[in-house]
């Protein structure tokens, strides 16, 4: 089984949904693989540039595949993947990210973390929307409880339905106690 998570906006809570998704596949006697295949704001490490949420969805994995099968674009500054790639001199496209997602590892289920919200950028034509769409995964979309995302779900879920994608579930979460 495969899912795509994503969600209203950043910091919303999609890697703690993803880790806790993939720690209940798990205890079901399941594999299970988390993959962010593009992420910013990442920190330089002796084995290469490693982020945070990469490094958790690894964590949260079995089989627990190498860094780089997790996050195969990771990117120093935390800002816009689509800045932070075009300042490193890289193409952020849909068919650069599905080469690192779908040879990526083998398991009963893959989970795939988008980065920001639904609409993110990649580049000057291509949106996180179109990676959803490529992969054709259920949607799990994640929603911080906090003023307007009432609107901003519904927004999202629209769209989502609009481009024919089933929306399996949406998680709603606390990140700002």
């Amino acid at each position: 089984m495969n899912l795509f998570i994503t969600g209203t906006d950043t910091e919303v809570g999609k890697t703690l949904v993803t880790c806790a998704l993939l720690h209940a596949i798990r205890a079901r006697g399941e594999t299970a693989v988390g993959l962010k295949p593009v992420a910013s704001g990442s920190r330089p490490t002796p084995d290469g540039l490693r982020n945070e949420d990469g490094e958790a969805l690894l964590a949260a994995s079995s089989p627990g595949p190498a860094y780089a099968a997790i996050n195969p674009l990771a990117f120093e500054p935390a800002i816009a993947p689509h800045i932070a790639a075009e300042e490193a001199g890289e193409a952020l496209t849909v068919a650069r990210l599905l080469q690192g997602i779908t040879p990526g590892p083998v398991a009963d289920w893959r989970l795939v973390e988008g980065v920001g919200g639904w609409r993110v950028p990649l580049s000057g034509r291509e949106t996180m929307e179109d990676l959803a769409l490529a992969l054709d995964y259920p949607v799990i979309l994640v929603v911080a409880l906090r003023l307007g995302c009432i609107n901003h779900a519904l927004l999202t879920a629209d769209r989502i339905a609009q481009v024919g994608l089933p929306l399996a579930s949406w998680v709603a979460t606390e990140p700002d106690p």
